[in-house]
């Protein structure tokens, strides 16, 4: 089984996409446009529509996020409900991909030592979205209570 990220926009989903790639330096992203798509002649799509992208992808250090901007249009409420973390194996590559989400975006959090990982950041990007930046801590010695604690000791409250 595997879990997969499935971000919405507004009509800029294309810019978003560009923008994601030139961070994570991925493939050049390929798009479908909902004129693209199968089209139900009892319900055709209005021409501001057709260059919508339907559907696109990206590989993101191993793992697949998948971008669309929504139609028909749905109010998208941007907020802090969710975000994305991105695990890196060493602090230049998260410092790297940190410092080109920063082109456009506004640092939460400056990349630093924590008490889970050896270098942690976050940025909201100028989509909306939430972007984190970790180091994992299985790399260091920098490994908290919870993390080594054994298994059924920890009871959260919920």
């Amino acid at each position: 089984m595997s879990l997969q990220v499935f971000l919405n926009f507004s009509g800029n989903c294309k810019e978003a996409t560009e923008f994601y790639s030139h961070v994570f330096q991925t493939e050049p992203p390929v798009y479908m446009t909902y004129g693209e798509g199968e089209q139900d002649p009892e319900h055709p799509l209005p021409q501001d529509a057709m260059n919508l992208i339907m559907y696109t992808d990206l590989l993101i250090e191993g793992d697949t996020i998948m971008l669309m901007d929504s139609y028909p249009p749905i109010d998208l409420q941007v907020g802090n409900n969710i975000s994305l973390t991105v695990i890196c194996k060493d602090k230049d590559t998260a410092t790297n991909y940190f410092n080109r989400m920063l082109e456009r975006g506004t640092v939460e959090m400056e990349l630093q030592e924590t008490f889970w990982s050896p270098w942690y950041g976050s940025i909201i990007d100028d989509f909306g979205i939430i972007w984190q930046f970790n180091v994992d801590a299985d790399e260091t010695e920098n490994i908290s209570e919870y993390e080594s604690s054994p298994v059924g000791e920890f009871s959260p409250e919920y």
